[in-house]
């Protein structure tokens, strides 16, 4: 069994989107984000970073005790590696899958998500920063548009892990000041992905949590962004 230690973020969409395309069965436990529920000693076990998603696989290929894996990049690999499925098995496909994950997860995400946090959620609105991650953020468009053009999926033709660590952040794209139809491959992507019957499961799976998603309040952002725990 697995345990999805989960709050619906993009990073949190990415481990639902490969759990509902797999099939795989899951329990997941909310981590609450804006009420500071990620510095739990309990979760801060699994994810010494203070970072959701994590996983905890209780039924580990191969037998043992139970498996922990923090970063939703390493559990994308780790699931498909469990399961033989969203990865090629060929080696270039492999490397393909894999330079375009990590190219999300060094780049893609981190900047996206400064652009959330300067264009709105921080107190004080700073041109600079808000100019300086859209820009960004439409160079990042840009490249993935390009990759796009004559390639169904991120990595080939093949729908993959790459695609899955992508789309959630392309989702906010009208938060990042990015009009879908200036990248017109991205675009096409984008809605063969969201059309697809597992997307819509995953994100119908965050719904019950969408109300209890403080980051509007003082504490809440403190806890956010100051990365303090509750108290």
């Amino acid at each position: 069994m697995l345990e999805l230690y989960y709050w619906p973020t993009p990073n949190g969409h990415k481990i639902t989107l490969f759990l509902e395309e797999a099939g795989l069965d899951c329990v997941i436990r909310p981590v609450n984000i804006g009420k500071g529920e990620q510095f739990d000693p309990g979760f801060l076990r699994i994810a010494p970073n203070n970072r959701m998603p994590a996983i905890l696989d209780t039924a580990p290929a191969g037998g043992g005790a139970p498996v922990s894996v923090f970063e939703s990049g390493a559990i994308l690999l780790y699931l498909a590696e469990k399961t033989g499925r969203f990865l090629p098995d060929d080696l270039r496909g492999r490397v393909e899958t894999l330079q375009w994950l990590f190219w999300q997860m060094a780049g893609l995400g981190p900047m996206l998500g400064q652009n959330h946090h300067f264009s709105g959620y921080a107190p004080e609105k700073i041109p600079y920063a808000i100019e300086r991650y859209v820009n960004e953020t439409r160079r990042l468009y840009g490249v993935l548009d390009r990759r796009l053009a004559d390639r169904a999926f991120v990595a080939g033709n093949a729908y993959t892990i790459a695609d899955m660590a992508c789309y959630p952040w392309i989702v906010s794209h009208e938060r990042q000041s990015m009009r879908l139809e200036d990248f017109p491959h991205l675009k096409r992507w984008y809605e063969i992905i969201a059309a697809r019957p597992a997307t819509q499961r995953a994100y119908a799976r965050g719904e019950p949590y969408r109300t209890q998603h403080d980051t509007g309040s003082a504490e809440a952002r403190r806890i956010l962004f100051g990365q303090g725990r509750p108290g």
